[in-house]
């Protein structure tokens, strides 16, 4: 067996789990699940005719580069949201089974076992980077980002001997679970770093579309590095993907782009993945990146979520309408993983503790103290979900 597995945590749901073994929510109060961030909204009934159209082509095995309608849509798409000059859809962009494989794949690409690697991460993060980085051989850094620092990853934490054993960071923006957006200087402090050490960017941006005031979306990857004059965006790679653009978790459809010496060796890896996307997918894929209309109406419906609930919850846990994504990240009244379990039992919602999210370092576990709500479910469920989050008593044994 590979000895790796045994360095692997146990991922955030199934600590959760157990944090809630036997327990018995209170009667008469519907489950209201807020921890997992899974796109409750309905699936726009025009992708899924796009997808049913497209079947009859699951009789034949699918290019892992995917068809060159798909890559087009992509790069039309991107080359729009994030007003670049221009985005080669045959070599900058290459269609990916959602990102969470694709953020894991990618570490088993990219470093280079031979030497020392080391893999930057955000703390709290999303437990793949760390993962897809001890599965390839490399020990992870934890960057903690902080209220004090605004969330932001502090990459001058590190020294030039750290730097240099680093092959590979992973950033997300807007962040899990902060919902922080990385701003054009700390993007190009990144860059710099990365241009005198060597490392590649590995830039989640799953959450991109997920904002609150139309007109404004949040900076992407591609977007600051054309800002800075790097067209060609070197040693950079973004994700991105329709299930939270969309509401299509179980579609597994979405992209990578950037750098395309990087993205030729990543090809030739899943190559051999066998990571395939299904022609059926793929068609009604084209569909969903070729509409807006659905991307707005689906903003309006969490941006109308977060101004009813995060008022409602503010008032019993601390918190704040985030730069974009659909996350609450709120301080508790007593430790988080107490805190989770008392709503569970008490009002039947279920969040997530924020030190599940995160790893002790020396400064402390950045997630301790918090909790990761996720607004996914309908705007009913939701202000329920906030009147009963802000009804709970921590004080009494209710």
């Amino acid at each position: 067996m590979n000895l790796d597995l045994d360095r692997l945590q146990p991922y955030p749901f199934e600590r959760l789990r157990q944090l809630f073994a036997g327990i018995t929510p209170v009667a008469g109060l519907a489950p209201i699940n807020l921890s997992i961030g899974e796109p409750k909204h309905p699936t726009p009934p025009f992708i899924l005719e796009a997808y049913a159209k497209a079947l009859p082509g699951i009789a034949s095995y699918p290019l892992t580069a995917g068809v060159p309608e798909l890559r087009e849509a992509i790069a039309a798409w991107a080359t729009r949201r994030y007003q670049l000059s221009a985005l080669d859809p045959s070599t900058q962009v290459l269609p990916v089974t959602g990102t969470r494989e694709a953020l894991f794949s990618f570490a088993q690409t990219v470093i280079d076992r031979t030497r020392a690697a080391r893999v930057v991460a955000p703390n709290p993060f999303y437990q793949i980077y760390e993962g897809a980085a001890l599965l390839a051989g490399a020990q992870p850094i934890y960057l903690p980002t902080t209220a004090d620092e605004g969330f932001r990853m502090r990459f001058e934490a590190l020294t030039p001997d750290e730097w240099r054993n680093v092959q590979l960071v992973y950033v997300c923006s807007p962040g899990n679970p902060t919902g922080h957006v990385m701003t054009l200087d700390e993007w190009e402090q990144l860059f710099e770093l990365s241009d005198r050490y060597g490392f590649i960017i590995a830039s989640d941006e799953c959450y991109s579309e997920i904002y609150f005031e139309e007109g404004k979306p949040p900076l992407g990857s591609l977007q600051a590095a054309a800002n800075l004059g790097r067209d060609r965006y070197p040693r950079l790679v973004m994700f991105c993907s329709l299930s939270k653009r969309s509401s299509v978790p179980g579609m597994r459809s979405g992209f990578v782009a950037g750098d395309a010496d990087v993205l030729q060796k990543f090809l030739l890896y899943r190559t051999y993945h066998g990571t395939a996307m299904s022609v059926a997918v793929q068609h009604a894929s084209i569909a969903a990146w070729q509409d807006e209309a659905h991307v707005v109406e689906n903003r309006r419906l969490y941006a109308l979520k977060f101004a009813q609930a995060t008022p409602i919850i503010a008032t019993h846990l601390p918190c704040s309408i985030p730069d974009a994504a659909f996350y609450l990240w709120a301080r508790t009244p007593i430790g988080d993983t107490e805190y989770a379990r008392r709503l569970y039992a008490h009002k039947n919602v279920t969040v997530l503790p924020g030190s599940y999210l995160s790893r002790d370092t020396s400064s402390g576990n950045p997630g301790t103290g918090y909790v990761r709500i996720a607004l996914v479910a309908s705007p009913a469920e939701a202000a329920d979900a906030a009147a009963r989050i802000a009804s709970l008593n921590v004080e009494s044994s209710e």
